[in-house]
This record gives C-alpha cells, sequence and structure tokens, in this order.
C-alpha cells in the first residue's frame, strides 16, 4: 500500500511511461486534484482533472508516479468544472 499522505501540492504526477500528466493541487478525498493551470488541453483547459488514488504506484520525492500509461491516466481523469 502507497503512503498517501507523502503527496504534497505542486508534486509532479507521471504516467508508468514516464509521461508528464499534471501538477498536484491537493489530495481531495480518493483522488489527486490536479491544478487548472496545468490539467489538460483545448476543451479540457481551465478545468480542474481529478485521478483516482488506486493508480498512484509511487511516490518519490517530488514526483507521483501511475501505475497506469498516461494516455490510460488521463482516460480516469475526472473533469469538474469549478470557479475556483
Amino acid at each position: 500500500m502507497i503512503d498517501t499522505s507523502k503527496i504534497r501540492e505542486h508534486m509532479e504526477v507521471i504516467g508508468a511511461d514516464g509521461v508528464h500528466i499534471g501538477t498536484v493541487d491537493k489530495v481531495d478525498g480518493q483522488r489527486i486534484k490536479l491544478t487548472k493551470a496545468d490539467s489538460g488541453m483545448g476543451s479540457h483547459k481551465g478545468h480542474h482533472h481529478y485521478i483516482p488514488l488506486s493508480l498512484v504506484a509511487e511516490v518519490d520525492g517530488k514526483k507521483v508516479w501511475l501505475s497506469a500509461n498516461s494516455d490510460v491516466a488521463v482516460s480516469f481523469e475526472e473533469e469538474k468544472s469549478d470557479p475556483t
């Protein structure tokens, strides 16, 4: 089991394939909330995205590594319009 209490604001989230997915805003329940500024392109830009904590494989220094490749992890993101 991964110690998700080590996940901190501004950590980089990376897929198992080494591709950057986003930047941690905060842990929100059982998921990681990504910053709006680094959380999607096109119609996804300007929205917070969430990744389930169940996808976290390792927390290493300033990086959160996921067990899924970036293309798969992005499909798990839950978009939520948020005025903040």
